[in-house]
């Protein structure tokens, strides 16, 4: 199983991005799916999930109400949508996949990785 991360760029302070992450296979279609990012020096950190159904999603706090994550099975794909971008949003971001149903905030409970999209903010 595969995951192909894209949509990455650079964008200035207060603009917007919109993150794609495609599945190879489709049994992994409706498994959950998370993305997480880190910054240079920094740990990976979660930054949102989404159910295999899409019905339950959670978010870390740093971006409650300016990201929001979405997915398309017909399209075996999630999505990532980024508005009001900060500096601090900058890193590279990679989508994960569980072999569940339940989305999770964990990253040691994913089992697939994709390999990273770059996001940078200008102040």
């Amino acid at each position: 199983v595969q995951l192909q991360a894209s949509g990455g760029g650079l964008v200035q302070a207060g603009g917007s991005l919109r993150l794609s992450c495609a599945a190879s296979r489709r049994p992994f279609v409706n498994y959950a799916r998370g993305w997480f990012r880190q910054a240079p020096g920094k740990e990976r950190e979660f930054v949102a999930a989404i159910s295999g159904g899409g019905g339950s999603t959670s978010y870390a706090d740093s971006v409650k109400g300016r990201f929001t994550i979405s997915r398309d099975n017909a399209k075996n794909t999630v999505y990532l949508q980024m508005n009001v971008l900060k500096p601090e949003d900058t890193a590279v971001y990679y989508c994960a996949g569980r072999s569940l149903v339940v989305d999770t905030m964990r990253p040691e409970l994913y089992d697939y990785w994709g390999q990273g999209t770059q996001v940078t903010v200008s102040s």
